[in-house]
């Protein structure tokens, strides 16, 4: 699996949270992958960065976090991304891990982020294998 190649698109917008979640998903892929890191600014960038880079690498993970406000961009934001993520999957029949967090509060995000982006990078690990 050494040969297999995958992006991390973490999202920087909640930085320590990204950071968390870059951690946990790198731990799960040093061992048996090569990987690279790209941060992007928030998550609404991360679907034009994995399209950028599809040709390139096996298998991708979307790392960031989207908490909710007082507006609907929260949902606009949310929804955006995860239908991109997903179109790109399909449509290239390559496995992106969605290891965004979407929550209510700074406080389920941070404990979401203690394990989502493990979970990410095992999901895309048991499509590659």
């Amino acid at each position: 699996m050494k040969n297999k190649k995958v992006l991390i698109v973490s999202a920087r917008y909640y930085e320590d949270l990204s950071n968390s979640l870059e951690e946990l998903a790198a731990s799960c892929l040093k061992k048996k992958y090569k990987f690279k890191i790209i941060k992007v600014p928030g998550v609404f960038e991360i679907p034009v960065v994995i399209s950028k880079n599809i040709k390139k690498y096996d298998a991708f993970i979307a790392l960031g976090c989207v908490i909710k406000g007082e507006t609907p961009h929260f949902d606009f934001i949310s929804q955006a991304t995860t239908n991109a993520i997903m179109q790109l999957s399909i449509d290239h029949m390559k496995p992106i891990g969605n290891g965004i967090i979407t929550s209510l509060n700074r406080e389920q995000a941070f404990e979401r982020s203690k394990k989502k982006g493990s979970e990410a990078a095992r999901a895309v690990i048991s499509v590659l294998s």
